[in-house]
């Protein structure tokens, strides 16, 4: 329990168990919430450490405790960031104290978290989640403190603030001899059981005598003999602060367990110790200890919460309750009144009231209490002393008898007349009466506040008295002196005897969590827009498609959802600056059957929030009436289904034969059914609807003749329904009584199972009749029945289903249904030789290396429980592999190596492996388990010195003998100049994911191919990752652990060489700038520029900063973004300019936003006005490349289409090297030769496979084409025989999903390399 914490050595004030056995916390990802109404801080609850929050609270608000622990500097307690020295002395607990009390005061957050300091206890996620006793952990609180604080100024602190003695004694009755023992305490622990109250207890424990007497003798040392004696206790010296621990838990010896006492404990908010201690002779106020703490226990023995009532001493917080927010104006006159606080007007005004003037002074003060409904000790006792005390210091108003036990007033006393002495304080006391005690916010009036956890909530004083009884009830109080008075600068002020650098940390910090605020702020109102602009759309067959493509009418908008309408609109006027005419948003919606309009938005003073706009909502852009001249239908009630509509084919001589014909219509909700008829050009017939609700089955039901003016949505059809028209004289056809449709047609309800036993057989196929219930061993049984193979079969053989290239799938469990099998009607299966795999097995592919060609897996059976270190082992051997060099990957849905396998130990249920997965046995061991393998490669911009130049390949994008890698363009594309990168291959890292980014540096300077580098230290060094072979993300801080950068396992480093030491912070943004030469169309070498965006990423924030960097006025130059795929220059416009060209998507005033996207390692671009006068940004290098671009692209286009089935799609047609006749590629044709055509097909499906990465897409277009399905696996093999990819190059390759033509077309630019070597 409680971890190191109660190790009292003094181990505890160094670091060497800092955050040992931790686990990783996970950071918010918003900042957090600012403090509430109180302006007080709770403390987030780690769990199971409500106990600890409010012992720290209590700590917190005893603001001597808080001040004393203020004033050991870091001479004494050393810092937090020499916690990391082994030499350094770092007293962890105090500081981290220190911390946690300064973000308690100062820092504006809603919670302070308590990581840090229970990291410094040593505590583990264990200890955070189990709770513990708060009176214990009290104890071992600052027996930790007092021993982390030895040998400084503050090594008595705790014994000064709470240390207390108690002497034991014992009195012989013949002698009276006294025989003494002292005792120490730091809380005195009290009993709860059989006694009502605090005070009774304490009457009990020191006031009262135990008397030793007949059979219970004491032995006199003095007498040497047994005597009657007497032996009490007293407090003999009483500390500052006094802590009260109620004994609540019992045990039951006749039940044997435990038990808690909720009986009624009274506890007085001011209680007078002088009857309990040793020495009486001093005044009644140096015994008085007024409560300031209450820590409360809900629950029973064996859990529950804590919490804790405080009282805010110095005035912290805001003392002030929900209804005195409400109501600010009620009575504010008299509770301004000052005279209410006189005790003197009050007492004046009692004894006015009595007949006689004359009263007992016992009397006196319960009349005050009855008139004003408080007590005189809680109201005026602390300020004024007790109340015979003050009648007698002011005794020129007020006369006592002899034995002052009367009082009266006198009656030449009166500063005014009686009359109006009475008719003020008659006023006074109806103010009084009327006035709630506890609400002002007077220096008398005590502000208590309930802290739970993250919650602060203000309580009236009387709530106290709820905590005397119940499962919610006292369980520590806490007490201090009341004469302990605070200096008036100390109220109200959280930065009273604050030291100075925690007074700047919390500044800074405050400073911090405002930035972050305002960026959530920001996020989470911005949403994403989908604007579809009318101009780009055309009406076809019921609904709204794009004219050329969905990326090219469709443009994202970023957008404050907290603007109005009207803002929303002026922004897209901004943006479409060839809008002429109306503007009218509407709310669309993408339909089965394309897009549909449905409400217009009006009222544009409204919000987006108001109008109940949704993030990624879909809005049309048009003139409200209709789109390229045809008028469109909106609204709900005319939204287009899409229908699956059967009907009996038509010959030659219009005769209808028995074929059905599936055709997708599209028609409006509101249209009649009726319509089916014209639309299908039927004249009539009868009309069935599939009214089944599971898909698969059928339960066709006829629509009575008058129903069919009904609409669509009223008879219930949704997208994907089928409708039937039948011929209502066709006799093929029967309508039950039920109104059930039985067709005549032959439906599929077969299976083909072919012999794959290796066994003579009569048939090599036959067919098996089957319904979607019917059992796979049936099945199988018959199968090997129609097939005459041997019974033996029945017991040793599976049916595997064959896919669409013949590769066997898994074998399917003989107790599955055909339809829990997934199986379809008219499938393919084999019947294999072995037993398909149980319930608790799995059937899994494996094969050896990376290139694997479909087909070429070997099969396994294993069980799910083994674990992947056995798995791989019988792998190895069924492979005729040895060695432990190995592990496993899993083959993703590309056909490629995937993550691998890294839990060794972990059973292939665990990580989620199924039936018919596809592993791979990769050569190499993997690193273990939290360390990282990186490849590092070298990286010199262009414009410094490449010596290594002439050791790189001619070919495109490949391997030299030095290991360079140069990202060239392919054939007949431009070049990318501006973007030309040079990476060298150095070698890998194997390094642990807790270590710093400073230590991958300093280990990659340990390669061997790091010699020939001149660098002084790693912090000359400028990591990167890499990404699609160029530097992607800038690593920026130096001692950064690696995991906290998510690098992954596939991440690959390029390390940059530097001048000098850089020290980039995370609002640091790297740019490579360039100055225009003046008069050339050119510019200088790149220099780099660090640019600060604390204040925000803004086109003026950079133009300064590019103005101080070249000392140019700002005014004077003009900036733009180069983008090397294009090969343009974006303008960086000046603060006060507005952008409006177009498919820009809104104002310019954020760089990180489109179109400019600024990040690290951008080119800058920057032209010097008082030289150069002129727009142009262009260089003669971007005019040839913007060429190269057009003629490549314009040869494409001229390019011929395909004659074979497969080639003739458009999607392929775009891997030709060059023109090439139809002829040769015909299959039918007689001219060319039977090899050419398919041939030269083969080689461009290998150039496509290669730049799409997509086989499977491939082979499925293949299959859909019936001349194709001869050579999809020739072509198949011959891509994965032709790919020869650089072993170091494999990881960053462009990954492309299957996609139809029309959308694949843009990813196969020029800048998309293709390492393919065709035969």
């Amino acid at each position: 329990m409680f971890g190191d914490l109660f190790e009292e050595d003094y181990s505890s004030v160094s670091n060497d168990h800092y955050g040992k056995g931790k686990k990783l916390k996970t950071k918010a990802l918003e900042p957090p919430a600012p403090r509430e109404f109180t302006n007080l801080s709770g403390i987030r609850n780690q769990g199971g450490t409500c106990y600890l929050n409010s012992l720290l609270q209590t700590l917190h608000f005893t603001p001597e405790f808080r001040e004393a622990l203020f004033s050991l500097g870091p001479e004494e307690l050393g810092s937090l960031e020499d916690k990391d020295k082994p030499d350094a002395k770092v007293r962890i607990i105090p500081l981290q104290l220190q911390r946690l009390f300064a973000q308690l005061l100062l820092l504006d957050q809603e919670a302070a978290s308590t990581t840090d300091l229970t990291d410094s206890f040593g505590w583990t996620s264990d200890e955070e989640m189990r709770q513990h006793d708060v009176q214990e952990l009290n104890r071992i609180l600052f027996s930790a403190l007092e021993t982390s604080l030895v040998g400084t100024s503050g090594h008595d602190l705790i014994n000064r603030l709470y240390h207390g003695t108690i002497v034991n004694q014992i009195v012989c009755k013949e002698c009276k001899n006294v025989s003494e023992k002292q005792e120490d305490f730091l809380d005195l622990t009290v009993a709860v059981r059989n006694v009502s109250g605090l005070e009774d207890a304490l009457w009990n424990m020191y006031v009262e005598e135990e008397v030793f007497d007949y059979d219970n003798l004491y032995h006199c040392g003095t007498c040497d003999r047994l005597v009657k004696a007497a032996k009490s206790a007293k407090l003999r010296k009483l500390p500052p602060f006094l802590t009260f621990s109620l004994l609540r838990f019992n045990f039951d010896f006749v039940k044997c367990e435990r038990y808690k006492e909720t009986s009624c404990y009274t506890f007085p908010l001011r209680i007078n110790l002088k009857p309990f201690c040793e020495q009486s002779e001093l005044d009644d106020l140096e015994y008085m200890y007024d409560l300031f703490s209450v820590i409360i226990h809900k629950g029973g023995c064996y859990g529950g919460h804590y919490h804790v009532y405080i009282k805010d001493v110095d005035h912290l917080g805001n003392w002030q309750f929900q209804e005195d927010k409400s109501n600010p104006d009620v009575n504010l006159e008299d509770l301004q009144n000052e005279e209410i606080d006189d005790p003197l007007m009050i007492l004046k005004a009692v004894l006015l009231q009595e007949e006689s003037n004359l009263i007992p002074v016992d009397q006196l003060g319960q009349k005050l209490l009855k008139k004003i409904g408080i007590s005189w000790n809680k109201k005026y006792r602390k300020q004024y002393g007790p109340l015979r005390k003050f009648l007698q210091l002011h005794s020129q108003i007020f006369l006592l008898s002899s034995d002052e036990s009367t009082v009266s007033l006198l009656k030449d006393c009166s500063l005014q007349t009686e009359s109006d002495i009475r008719r003020n304080d008659q006023q006074l006391l109806k103010t009084l009466t009327s006035e709630p005690p506890g609400l002002n916010d007077r220096p008398s009036c005590p502000h208590w506040f309930d802290v739970n956890d993250s919650q602060v909530q203000p309580i009236k004083e009387e709530d106290i008295e709820q905590q005397f009884q119940g499962k919610e009830s006292a369980y520590m109080l806490f007490y201090r002196k009341s004469q302990l008075q605070r200096p008036p600068e100390a109220r109200a002020n959280p930065r009273y005897r604050v030291p100075c650098h925690l007074l700047n940390e919390m500044d800074a910090a405050n400073i911090e969590l405002q930035i972050k605020r305002a960026e959530c702020d920001s996020t989470n109102n911005n949403f994403e827009l989908h604007l579809h602009l009318g101009p780009y759309y055309h009406f076809f067959n019921g609904a709204l498609h794009p004219v050329v493509s969905q990326t090219e009418s469709m443009w994202d908008l970023t957008f404050d959802k907290r603007k109005t309408l009207g803002d929303l609109r002026q922004s897209i006027f901004q943006l479409l600056e060839f809008w002429e005419g109306d503007m009218v948003l509407s709310v669309a919606k993408f339909v089965p059957a394309g897009l549909h309009v449905y409400q217009t938005l009006d009222g544009d003073h409204l919000t987006l929030c108001e109008i109940e706009i949704a993030d990624g909502e879909d809005i049309f852009v048009w003139n409200g009436v209709e789109v390229g001249g045809i008028q469109i239908p909106a609204g709900s009630d005319c939204e287009p289904l899409l229908l699956n509509v059967l009907h009996p084919a038509t010959s030659s001589e219009e005769e209808q034969c028995q074929q059905l014909i599936d055709s997708p219509y599209v028609f409006p909700s509101n249209a009649e059914i009726g319509s089916v008829f014209t639309a299908c050009a039927i004249p009539d017939g009868v009309i069935l609807v599939n009214s089944a609700e599971s898909v698969g089955e059928e339960s066709w039901t006829t629509i009575p003749k008058e129903d069919l003016k009904k609409t669509f949505r009223e008879q219930g059809l949704r997208n994907g329904s089928s409708i039937l028209i039948q011929d209502s004289n066709d006799g093929n056809s029967l309508l039950t009584k039920r109104g059930k449709w039985i067709t005549s047609v032959n439906e599929v309800d077969w299976l083909q199972v072919k012999n794959l036993c290796q066994l003579d057989s009569e048939e090599e196929q036959v067919k098996i009749s089957a319904t979607l219930n019917t059992v796979v061993f049936d099945i199988r049984i018959k199968a090997i029945k129609e097939l005459k193979l041997m019974k033996e079969l029945a017991e040793d053989s599976c049916l595997r289903p064959i896919d669409r290239d013949g590769k066997l799938l898994c074998p399917v469990p003989d107790n599955y249904t055909l339809k829990e099998a997934e199986l379809k009607m008219g499938s393919s299966l084999g019947l294999c030789p072995g037993k398909a795999p149980t319930s608790s097995q799995l059937f899994l592919f494996f094969a050896v290396g990376s290139d694997v060609q479909p087909g070429m897996e070997m099969e396994i059976i294993v069980e799910e429980t083994i674990s992947v270190r056995d798995c791989l082992k019988v792998m190895l051997e069924k492979s005729g592999l040895s060695g432990d060099a190995w592990h496993l990957r899993k083959m993703d849905w590309c056909y490629e190596a995937g993550e691998a396998l890294w839990e060794e130990d972990a059973a292939l249920k665990e990580l989620m492996l199924s039936s018919g997965d596809t592993l791979l046995l990769i050569e190499g061991k993997l690193p273990p388990l939290g360390f990282l393998k990186v490849p590092i490669w070298w990286y010199q911009p262009r414009g410094t010195l490449h010596h290594w130049k002439s050791h790189q390949d001619q070919t495109n994008c490949t391997f030299s003998q030095g290991g360079v890698w140069r990202a060239n363009s392919i054939q007949d594309a431009p070049s990318d100049a501006h973007a030309e990168v040079s990476l060298r291959y150095l070698g890998d890292v194997e390094i642990s994911e807790d270590a710093t980014l400073g230590e991958l540096k300093s280990q990659a300077m340990t390669l061997p191919s790091f010699s020939e580098f001149s660098i002084p230290s790693p912090a000359f060094l400028r990591a990167w990752t890499v990404e699609s072979r160029r530097p992607g993300r800038l690593l920026r801080v130096h001692y950064q652990r690696l995991r906290e950068y998510k690098l992954g396992q596939r991440t690959e480093i390029c390390l940059e060489p530097l001048q000098k030491e850089e020290n980039l912070g995370p609002q640091h943004v790297l740019l490579r700038t360039q100055m225009r030469l003046p008069g050339k169309r050119a510019y200088a070498l790149p220099v780099d520029l660090v640019w600060d965006t604390a204040r925000g990423w803004t086109a003026g924030s950079l133009r300064h900063r590019v103005a101080d960097f070249y000392s140019l006025p700002v005014e004077k130059i003009e900036i733009a973004k180069y983008l090397p795929e294009k090969f343009e220059w974006l303008p960086v416009p000046s603060w006060n300019q507005q952008i409006t060209k177009r498919k820009k998507k809104k104002k310019q005033d954020n760089l990180q936003g489109a179109p400019y996207h600024l990040k690290d390692g951008d080119t800058i671009g920057i032209k010097n006005l008082l030289v150069e006068d002129d727009d142009d940004f262009s260089t003669v290098r971007d005019d040839i490349g913007r060429e190269k671009q057009k003629a490549f692209a314009l040869g494409r286009k001229k390019r011929k289409p395909f004659v074979c089935g497969a080639a003739t799609s458009p999607l392929l047609q775009r891997c030709l090297p060059a023109p090439v006749d139809q002829k040769l590629l015909s299959p039918s044709t007689s001219g060319a030769s039977d090899s050419t055509g398919p041939t030269l097909l083969l080689q461009v499906l290998a150039r496509f496979l290669v730049s799409a990465r997509c086989g499977h897409g491939l082979r499925a277009l293949l299959c859909h084409e019936q001349r194709g399905r001869s050579i999809a696996g020739q072509a198949s093999a011959l891509v994965t025989r032709s790919v020869a990819r650089p072993p170091r190059l494999a990881r960053t390759w462009p990954h492309h999903r299957c996609q139809p033509a029309d959308t694949l077309a843009p990813t196969l630019e020029p800048r998309h390399h293709l390492y393919t070597k065709i035969d």
